[in-house]
């Protein structure tokens, strides 16, 4: 596929996120041009500086057949991701689709295969990759020796969500919509594959989406990964750490902190600056459409995570039993 700049771009989807997505496109990348927004109430246009010019839609089949969209975004719920994703495959147009890639594994990789199959790149933001805090945990692993265990925490205040937002994922909830980042950063970050999946939730979906999960990781080569996720009352912790053979790594991606302890070495701490994750998975989307490369973040890492997220509701509605990964699709 040839994309000569600007790349004109569909955003599907309008909601908070989205428009963190459609104030990138239009104010910090000009390598790229927003051409046309699908929301639920079109007329109610796109309340951005810059945005006159963008074609608004009511119906995803329509933008996605706009013939100067030449790529899309996709940043709705989850359960809709399949539908948009076949569509916009079929239509022989590529597509970067917010985290998770879908509410189920069936469904991720029915969208992997259809991408595959027809040759159109398929991108998954799971932005936290692109965190700096994420990236120096990454870059500092040979610091600690050979790995040990890993240690994800992520707690995210309540925001008043009420019984409908779990709708839009399947009836499922806290690990598919948040922890599906820490899923994911265990391959990103260890360079290794899962194996054994246990897990214990508070509440067992559909029935009741659950608000706290403790995931325990096997991988390949020996690491063993302790996950947190829960939804509380107020404030938020965002924290990896990880302990190697020769020393640790903290990494707190909500406070910016990093520290390391290297044998016995005084620890080393540092603050870096805040991270645009969703700018810089915009570029990465549009990079690997320029240079005709794999994408950074695939739809393969994107389904990827949701088999974890599988595998770990499997476990819980088996009292926590183990759950030997890949699954059986």
């Amino acid at each position: 596929m040839s994309f000569p700049a600007p790349i004109g771009l569909g955003l599907i989807g309008a909601g908070r996120h989205g428009m963190r997505y459609a104030r990138h496109i239009i104010q910090d990348i000009p390598q790229a041009r927003l051409q046309a927004v699908c929301r639920r109430h079109p007329s109610q246009g796109l309340d951005l500086p810059g945005g006159d010019h963008v074609a608004m839609y009511g119906s995803i089949k329509d933008l996605i057949a706009d013939p100067l969209v030449q790529a899309i975004i996709v940043v709705t719920p989850p359960v809709l991701h399949k539908e948009i994703c076949l569509t916009a495959v079929a239509a022989g147009k590529p597509l970067l689709i917010e985290k998770p890639l879908a509410p189920t594994y069936q469904d991720a990789s029915a969208m992997v295969e259809a991408a595959a199959k027809a040759g159109v790149p398929l991108m998954t933001a799971q932005t936290l990759r692109f965190d700096r805090t994420i990236q120096w945990l990454r870059e500092a692993k040979p610091k600690i020796g050979r790995s040990h265990h890993l240690v994800l925490t992520s707690r995210i205040e309540t925001k008043g969500r009420d019984f409908a937002h779990a709708d839009g994922y399947g009836r499922r909830g806290a690990l598919l919509e948040f922890g599906v980042h820490l899923l994911d950063l265990v391959r990103y970050v260890t360079g290794e594959e899962i194996r054994v999946v246990r897990c214990l939730m508070n509440r067992l979906p559909p029935a009741d989406p659950e608000t706290l999960a403790m995931v325990h990781l096997l991988t390949e080569g020996g690491t063993h990964c302790a996950i947190e996720v829960a939804r509380v009352a107020a404030g938020r912790v965002g924290r990896a750490e990880w302990i190697g053979s020769e020393g640790q790594l903290t990494a707190d991606w909500s406070n910016r902190q990093l520290r390391s302890i290297v044998q016995a070495a005084t620890g080393e701490e540092q603050t870096v600056p805040p991270s645009q994750t969703v700018l810089v998975a915009i570029r990465e989307f549009l990079r690997a459409l320029r240079q005709d490369t794999p994408m950074s973040i695939t739809g393969i890492d994107g389904c990827r995570a949701v088999e974890l997220a599988e595998a770990c509701y499997q476990s819980a509605e088996a009292g926590g039993s183990p759950v030997t990964f890949p699954l059986a699709n």
